[in-house]
């Protein structure tokens, strides 16, 4: 809500199967994405995203409870950009997400 409130075309999804099934045709710039997610985590989601997109600019910020070095280890090392640990400051997420938007118009 607040990505849309921020004029942000936001999708939302609740398991890592429908992110990819949607992203086919929405072609997001940015993902956020939950790192425990059902029946695909949020690094395997990232990877399969990626190659979908087969070269095609897309910012991952990964959104999790984990706060620990080997966490945000194991986020950079799958491609994700920002490691934003619940709960998020509003204002850290906006910036992660609208500094992409306007880097890339």
């Amino acid at each position: 809500m607040l990505l849309r409130l921020a004029g942000c075309d936001t999708r939302v999804c609740t398991d890592g199967q429908a992110a990819l099934e949607l992203a086919k045709g929405f072609q997001p710039d940015v993902c956020v994405i939950d790192l425990l997610m059902p029946g695909m985590d949020g690094a395997e989601l990232a990877v399969r995203l990626q190659t979908q997109a087969a070269g095609r600019p897309t910012r991952f910020i990964a959104l999790t409870g984990a706060w620990d070095v080997s966490a945000q280890h194991q986020t950079h090392n799958v491609g994700f950009e920002e490691h934003l640990v619940k709960p998020v400051n509003p204002e850290r997420l906006l910036a992660a997400v609208l500094g992409h938007a306007m880097a890339s118009g």
